[in-house]
């Protein structure tokens, strides 16, 4: 799957997915083969982190 490359529509899409589909980031990356620490680094760049307990980046 293609990701959106705007960190803000990556962070839309990503909560989205997280809400909808998947229990943690892990199942995420691993289901859409992506790599969870570019994902998230990407997003640290612009203030957001994730956060396991609500599933969600913030």
């Amino acid at each position: 799957m293609q990701l959106p490359e705007d960190p803000m529509m990556l962070y839309s899409a990503l909560n989205m997915k997280l809400r909808d589909y998947y229990n943690s980031l892990d199942e995420l990356c691993d289901d859409l083969n992506i790599d969870r620490r570019e994902v998230e680094e990407k997003l640290r760049q612009v203030g957001f982190e994730y956060d396991a307990k609500m599933n969600k980046f913030w």
